[in-house]
């Protein structure tokens, strides 16, 4: 056996000497190494499992854990937000950046858990058994006692460790340039009146401004579910408004994780919704069959194929796409979010430590529990914590749902920047509601299967008014008639080419108009009428003035002829204008059901009166107008007074198409729910015979035919 070395022997040294010490001088002068927290915890950080045993951790298990812990040591962001379900590797992450800070860049560290008795479980558990494992970390750690206790850790560099909870003492006064919020959602959202821990925390982190670094993490909390089942995200990645961590995630970039799919190349996020499972009442074997289905193609995604669909996972910022060609790029018309808080969101079938099949026997146990007992307290914790989701109250469920409306949308061809009229559809029927500064326009089409389609949704904001520069105006449709017209040049006047390609377009046959509203309104409206009448084009029979009315006796809708006490020229009301009133709640009824009928409900039944169809490009706000009212013993409701004119202008128009004709009114109709589709008139024909379509190029017939020669009573009859 050799001797030892000299510098063997300084280091073996019982008692701390001169060349000892300078030798360690030396040694912690040396220059940090530079890398990521990922590729320090893959060097030095060790998983224990207890009983002295662990294992290296690895990438490979959690890819999805890269790139929110490597934004740690950014100086671009001075926060992070992580909103995972149970099983993700939460705090393996929380783990790695203190690898990373002990390791290479030394600073003091703070960590606050929910509360002191979790903080201490946490700290003989978890940060314990990282301690014992990982060997390279531990030989930094000063182990007397004065330095190592329960919530205090010191290391050689001087770096500081403190573990602790939420108190108002605790998160105020301290400077701190790194702090780590665990399971944020169990904490108080008003630390003792002061605020949110956030908040409270990255006040502790100002004073280093760009190196400064705050985080908080957690699963959804079961018991904060969101109140308004009406709610719709405005950006494709917003997380509802539910206090905690998921308005925590909205103040940031709001990053959601993609898989691609390995059949059609497709991008999606994994979603329990995607999961597929025999209906069947044996759970376990439901379990075992499940599987997930790519939303674009529909291909079979088995369980097995998890890893590596992570493996080749991407964060995707909101207002960004992944491209086929792998790249992270702006959406059309969208800007990528910024923010100086980095925001992550992830899904329970991506977490890497559980399995689809345990997902779909927990919701499947869950909702048998509720349908047993009405205790929904199970299905509401694995929403949540399993899921990684929010949670409806069953109870609310009743209450149709924005995203369950968006969910039905139909994604039918459009020209550039242009809506299409789909294939059906034999007639359009435009609907405006008045604002302060706005006509709110929906067009609605009719098909001969009793579906309601709609076409169109916009505004008209500018008048024909100009100003010194020659500029269009705000409309004022309660100050200036004049501002009326501009529902007959930009709406009833409108046209929509055909979806077939053929350069056809199709004008808009009736329009249905609001008379109601601030002071001004009735009277502009009237009056448009009456130029119309007076014209002589005939548009007046066309530019129908309606109003909802709620008596329980009237039927769907009948015509009035407004009168008033007035004289003379300030007359408002003559009797001389007809005005449409319907009874709303029966239509908003028949509108409820429409929108409740499904594709696969279709069939013979003639009382469901077809259903409500509209395009995928529809704005956010359409689905949220449309679900915004409750049918309660009293009739339709609006309790939060949100907006609904989407809702108000699609019963108009089914008003207006079912309603009959009536003596001496002047108004067209359309009578739809006796039309007869086989030999209908000449504008609810197809579109090769349809008097609304003109223009482009028709298809050409294979075998011509003579048209039959009507009789007057005949032609009278169909244009009636």
């Amino acid at each position: 056996m050799r001797p030892p070395t000299v510098e063997e022997l300084i280091d073996q040294a019982p008692h701390p000497i001169l060349e000892n010490i300078v030798a360690h001088g030396f040694q912690s002068l040396q220059p940090a190494e530079r890398m990521s927290v990922t590729e320090a915890a893959e060097k030095w950080m060790r998983i224990g499992s207890g009983g002295g045993h662990s294992t290296p951790w690895s990438l490979r298990r959690t890819p999805y854990l890269q790139e929110p812990q490597d934004v740690l040591t950014s100086l671009d962001y001075q926060g992070m937000i992580f909103v995972g379900p149970a099983r993700t590797g939460k705090t393996l992450m929380s783990l790695s950046w203190l690898t990373h800070t002990v390791m290479t860049d030394p600073a003091d560290m703070m960590y606050v858990h929910m509360d002191r008795e979790n903080a201490r479980k946490w700290s003989k558990g978890d940060l314990e058994r990282f301690l014992q494992a990982s060997s390279a970390v531990r030989a930094h750690q000063l182990t007397n006692r004065k330095d190592d206790n329960t919530f205090d850790k010191e290391f050689d560099s001087g770096m500081q460790f403190r573990l602790t909870y939420p108190t108002s003492s605790n998160l105020s006064g301290i400077t701190v340039g790194r702090v780590w919020l665990i399971d944020y959602e169990r904490m108080d959202d008003n630390v003792d009146g002061e605020g949110n821990p956030f908040d409270l925390a990255q006040m502790r982190t100002t004073t280093f401004k760009r190196f400064g670094m705050t985080v908080a993490e957690a699963s959804p909390n079961p018991n904060k579910e969101i109140q308004d089942p009406k709610w719709t995200p405005q950006t494709p990645h917003e997380a509802p408004p539910i206090r905690g961590i998921f308005e925590l995630y909205n103040r940031g970039d709001r990053r959601r994780w993609y898989w691609r799919c390995p059949h059609c190349n497709d991008p999606f996020e994994p979603d329990f919704k995607l999961l597929r499972y025999p209906d069947t009442a044996d759970i376990m074997e439901a379990r075992e069959a499940t599987y997930m289905a790519c939303p674009s193609c529909g291909s079979v995604l088995e369980p097995t194929m998890k890893d590596d669909l992570n493996w080749g996972g991407r964060w995707v910022k909101d207002g960004m796409v992944w491209t086929p060609e792998g790249e992270i790029v702006e959406r059309n018309g969208m800007k990528a979010a910024r923010s100086s808080i980095a925001s992550f969101w992830m899904k329970g079938p991506a977490a890497a430590y559980q399995d689809w099949g345990q997902l779909v026997e927990k919701n499947l146990r869950a909702l048998k529990a509720f349908e047993e007992t009405g205790d929904d307290g199970p299905l509401r914790k694995t929403v949540t914590t399993d899921q990684g989701s929010f949670y409806i109250p069953q109870s609310r469920l009743s209450e149709r749902s924005p995203e369950d409306l968006k969910n039905r949308a139909e994604d039918w061809n459009t020209s550039e920047q242009e809506p299409t009229v789909p294939h059906g559809v034999r007639f359009l029927i435009a609907t405006a509601d008045v604002q302060k500064s706005a006509f709110v326009i929906q067009v609605h089409g009719f098909t001969a299967t009793g579906d309601m389609v709609v076409i169109d949704g916009f505004k008209c904001r500018l008048s024909n008014r100009l100003n010194g520069a020659g500029e269009r105006l705000p409309i004022d449709p309660a100050a200036f008639g004049e501002d009326w017209d501009v529902l007959v040049d930009e709406v009833l006047k409108r046209t929509y080419p055909l979806e077939d390609g053929s350069g056809r377009q199709m004008r808009i046959r009736a329009m249905g108009c609001d008379s109601g509203g601030a002071e001004g309104v009735t009277g502009h409206a009237y009056n448009l009428w009456r130029r119309l009448r007076k014209g002589g084009e005939g548009l007046h029979r066309r530019f129908c003035l309606v109003k909802g009315d709620t008596p329980k006796s009237n039927p769907h809708a009948h015509t009035t002829w407004p009168d008033s006490n007035q004289k003379g020229k300030m007359a408002i009301a003559k009797g001389d204008v007809p005005v449409i009133l319907f009874n709303s709640n029966l239509m908003k009824d028949r509108v409820s059901v429409m929108m409740a009928r499904r594709v696969e409900d279709s069939g013979d039944d003639e009382t469901t009166g077809g259903m409500l169809r509209f395009p995928d490009w529809m704005p956010g706000w359409f689905y949220a107008q449309m679900t915004t009212e409750i049918r309660t013993e009293k009739g339709w409701m609006n309790p939060r007074k949100r907006r609904n004119e989407a809702f108000d202008l699609a019963y108009y128009a089914l008003g207006l198409a079912i309603r009959s004709v009536e003596p001496n009114v002047p108004f067209v109709t359309f009578n739809i729910d006796r039309l007869n589709y086989d030999d209908p008139p000449v504008w609810a024909a197809p579109w090769d015979e349809n008097a609304l379509v003109f223009g482009g190029d028709a298809p050409s017939p294979e075998t011509p035919t003579k048209p039959k020669r009507l009789t007057m009573a005949e032609l009278a009859q169909k244009l009636a």
